[in-house]
C-alpha cells in the first residue's frame, strides 16, 4: 500500500520561504513520477510542481522560478522548495506519486485527485 506523508508547512510573511518534505514508500510499479499540488480556497486543485526518476521537473507558470522541486532518492524524500512566497500562495499542499514516467504528465495529470496516491496535506500560510 502506498503511504505518503508531508511536512514543512507554516506561516511565512510575504516574500519568505519554505521548504516541505514528503515522504512515500509501498509503490506498487517501479516507474513512476512525483509531484506538488496545492487546494487554495475557492480555486481548483492545481498541479504545480513534478520530478521523474530521470530528474526532469515541470512547472506550472504561477510557481515557476519561485518553487524549486527535487528528490533524494537515498532517503525516499521529495522536497518543494518555495521562494519569493506570495499571500496567493496560501493553501494546503499535497505531495504524491503516479504510475507516469515524465515529469510533464506527472503535473498534467496531478491536477485530478483521481490520479495517482495522495498524503494528507500541509498547510502553508502566507501573510501580507
Amino acid at each position: 500500500q502506498v503511504q505518503v506523508m508531508e511536512s514543512g508547512g507554516g506561516s511565512v510573511q510575504t516574500g519568505g520561504s519554505l521548504r516541505l518534505s514528503c515522504t512515500a514508500s509501498g509503490f506498487k510499479y517501479s516507474t513512476y513520477s512525483m509531484g506538488w499540488v496545492r487546494q487554495v480556497l475557492g480555486k481548483e486543485r492545481e498541479g504545480i510542481a513534478a520530478i521523474d526518476q530521470l530528474d526532469a521537473t515541470s512547472y506550472a507558470e504561477s510557481v515557476k522560478g519561485r518553487f524549486i522541486i527535487s528528490q533524494d532518492n537515498a532517503k525516499n524524500t521529495l522536497y518543494l522548495q518555495m521562494n519569493s512566497l506570495k499571500p496567493e500562495d496560501t493553501g494546503v499542499y499535497y505531495c504524491g506519486v503516479g504510475y507516469v514516467p515524465y515529469a510533464a504528465s506527472m503535473l498534467r495529470r496531478a491536477e485530478s485527485p483521481d490520479f495517482g496516491h495522495w498524503g494528507q496535506g500541509t498547510q502553508v500560510n502566507v501573510s501580507s
